[in-house]
């Protein structure tokens, strides 16, 4: 018996090892990952709204239909993008992703506290590179540095009642995604 339990260890061991690996590896192999998916629906750097989640299935599985949703693919390489989206009576958030689909960043209107979210965002080499302003302070600029060039932003509001969809729908179409002027 003392013979068996050092090799069923070792494989338990290394199965373990085995199993993690492949946990890790596998959103950087993946073909039809969320950024491939949502490729499809919209152009970089564009807001575009992700439809109704359908019994045929949505873009982005296990949408909640409480949500109105849109999407902005992004790429830093040409420089610092900015965010706007008008806030809604009862909840708006906006999530930052890489590329591989790891958060980096959430802000919801709470949070926020004004009545459009506008934030910049930006690469560590484009951080840097912002000048010093004394006057400027944290609340007047909201910057969240992408730990990639590329990634998803996703925007949701919430419709409280059904009546109000079409209404936190223009909300939502008009956020933006695009350089800054």
């Amino acid at each position: 018996m003392k013979r068996l339990v050092l090799p069923i260890l070792a494989g338990l061991v290394l199965g373990a090892i085995v199993h993690l690996v492949a946990v890790l590896i596998v959103p950087y192999l993946a073909e039809r990952d969320a950024y491939a998916r949502l490729a499809a629906v919209t152009d970089i750097n564009t807001v575009a709204p992700i439809e109704d989640p359908s019994p045929e299935g949505a873009v982005l599985p296990a949408s909640d239909p409480a949500f109105v949703s849109a999407v902005c693919l992004y790429d830093l390489g040409d420089g610092p993008m900015k965010i706007r989206m008008p806030t809604t009576e009862d909840y708006t958030s906006i999530s930052f992703y890489t590329r591989h689909g790891l958060p980096f960043y959430a802000i919801n209107d709470r949070s926020a506290g004004r009545s459009v979210i506008e934030l910049d965002l930006m690469n560590a080499k484009q951080r840097a590179a912002l000048p010093e302003n004394d006057e400027v302070t944290v609340a007047d600029r909201l910057v969240v540095e992408s730990p990639s060039d590329e990634g998803v932003v996703i925007i949701r509001a919430l419709v409280r009642e059904r009546s109000a969809r079409d209404e936190v729908k223009a909300l939502v179409d008009a956020a933006g995604c695009d350089s800054p002027s």
